[in-house]
């Protein structure tokens, strides 16, 4: 259940209600796509870093160890030891991404593994049973994302199908949280817009969809090409056509800059790879830019990566220890890097949710952009 607590502006405020806790909005969910935060992060670490809700990957779940594994032993929660709340996304993302090895049809999805190159079918029903296994708080429907640079026609008749799916999707969801063996009753189901960078297609999906009365929905399909200018023009069309009493997430977005201008447009969900996959790469956000730790210029800097940050790197290490690390290719070089992105972006929604609360966010947007292109 979401709570619109204030506005300011298009910015929303909520607070969002599951049975493994509330969720303070707007929010970055931190991405585990294996169950597991990469670069050594634990549950534990996640705690200790402000995280609010982990993101897990259908797909890759359901590949390895096995979604039925999963159940078998309890469920996502159980399996990783975490109590908050979980999204899984419906592998509708990856039948994108692993555009060589799949086939289209009407029932759902024909691809191979990319690990063993077995043959794997899914469609909506099978998308929503994997997520029941897995027991997450959020499932999402399965959909197909299709490219910002396909055609009109392709993109028209790819919405229509992901809207046919969605319904399916509903009904299997209903039926799932009805059986007696199922983990989680209570599960939720998000529906995801799509419609390329056509406003008029984007609009009618999120007309279409809206009259299903989900638990909450995701733009999805952006940030797979398009420009930022795009991708926060789609915004500005189709989040008034969404329903404000709901969660609104944006897919797979991003960077700092690209979180404050979408928040600014009405988004409260968001989750990206880049802080983790950055951190692994000796890549490090600052409220003065990102950093590259593996830059000569840091190897007598015995100063912590940001003044004033509270994160297990800063409070306890030099940016020259963390840079010999890297070089070092010791692990526990890219483990600080990970944690201090991670606490960065969990607090940067902590101030954009005290800026919002204060009516103040237009001007907190302006500072934090202004001091992000210093560097």
């Amino acid at each position: 259940m979401y709570e619109l607590l204030k506005k300011d502006g298009m910015a929303k405020r909520g607070r969002f209600h599951t049975v493994h806790g509330t969720i303070e909005t707007p929010v970055f969910m931190n991405v585990g796509t294996a169950a597991a935060i990469k670069g050594a992060v634990s549950t534990d670490d996640l705690r200790g870093i402000k995280t609010q809700v982990e993101l897990s990957n259908t797909y890759h779940l359901h590949v390895r160890p096995g979604d039925e594994v999963v159940k078998k032993l309890g469920g996502l929660h159980r399996f990783m030891n975490w109590d908050k709340p979980i999204l899984t996304d419906s592998g509708g993302f990856q039948v994108f991404s692993l555009a060589s090895l799949r086939k289209i049809k009407e029932e759902g999805v024909h691809f191979h593994s990319h690990i063993d190159g077995r043959k794997i079918f899914m469609g909506p029903e099978e998308s929503m049973q994997i997520q029941s296994n897995l027991a997450s708080t959020i499932a999402m429907a399965f959909d197909e994302c299709p490219s910002s640079v396909a055609d009109k026609k392709y993109i028209q008749n790819s919405v229509e199908r992901t809207a046919r799916w969605l319904k399916r999707c509903k009904d299997e969801m209903a039926r799932l949280n009805s059986l007696p063996d199922t983990i989680n009753p209570h599960q939720m189901l998000f529906g995801i817009n799509q419609g390329g960078v056509y406003e008029d297609i984007r609009i009618a999906h999120a007309q279409m969809i809206t009259e299903l009365d989900l638990d909450g929905y995701a733009v999805g399909g952006l940030a797979v090409g398009e420009s930022h200018e795009e991708m926060y023009r789609i915004l500005e069309a189709v989040v008034p056509y969404l329903p404000e009493n709901k969660p609104t997430y944006l897919m797979g977005v991003g960077t700092p800059a690209n979180i404050l201008e979408a928040v600014d447009r009405g988004v409260d969900f968001f989750d990206c790879v880049y802080p983790s996959r950055n951190g692994r790469h000796g890549h490090v956000y600052t409220n003065h830019g990102k950093m590259n730790l593996f830059n000569a210029k840091y190897e007598l800097d015995d100063r912590p990566i940001e003044e004033g940050c509270g994160c297990p790197a800063c409070r306890s290490y030099s940016r020259a220890y963390i840079r010999h690390l890297l070089k070092a290719k010791e692990m526990l070089g890219m483990r600080l890097c990970v944690l201090h992105n991670l606490y960065f972006y969990n607090t940067m929604m902590e101030e954009i949710r005290d800026a919002i609360d204060a009516g103040e966010y237009k001007a907190y947007k302006k500072k934090k952009l202004d001091g992000m292109k210093q560097h």
